[in-house]
């Protein structure tokens, strides 16, 4: 099999834990060394236990699904994702209380490999577009 083909098979496996949110499954994709940077919220994780806190986040504030997106392999190590997540918010978000209310944003990803095994991601999407979607004028400001 070539780089790819692993490459592929690894975030294909990634892709369907990560819709059945099963941890395990999930992590079990990232590489120890991996790099999660989730840049509108600021979140930068190392390692393969504190990518979990990503996921996290995001399945119990809104039981993120996405809408299947696209993929574009820029090399074998590289891939840029991009969709739709679409949820509800059932869950705290950033000190905002779960409102109930639908969600959907589109995001873009950039996936690294290294050994078979996601090295990172960095994810882009308008986090000012999930606030207005919850009811909120902005972006909440740390004190």
């Amino acid at each position: 099999m070539t780089t790819r083909e692993i490459n592929q098979q690894c975030l294909l496996r990634h892709m369907k834990a990560e819709a059945e949110h099963d941890m395990a499954g999930t992590l079990a994709t990232i590489h120890l060394d991996a790099l999660f940077e989730d840049q509108p919220i600021g979140l930068i994780l190392n390692g393969r236990e504190e990518t979990a806190r990503h996921y996290d986040l995001w399945w119990s504030a809104f039981g993120i699904q996405t809408d299947g997106g696209a993929l574009h392999w820029v090399r074998d190590d590289f891939v840029i994702g991009d969709a739709y997540f679409i949820g509800k918010h059932i869950g705290p978000f950033l000190g905002i209380e779960p409102t109930g209310r639908a969600v959907r944003f589109p995001f873009t990803v950039y996936v690294r490999f290294k050994d078979g095994l996601l090295s990172g991601e960095r994810f882009f999407y308008d986090l000012n577009m999930i606030m207005a979607q919850l009811g909120q004028p902005s972006v909440p400001l740390a004190a």
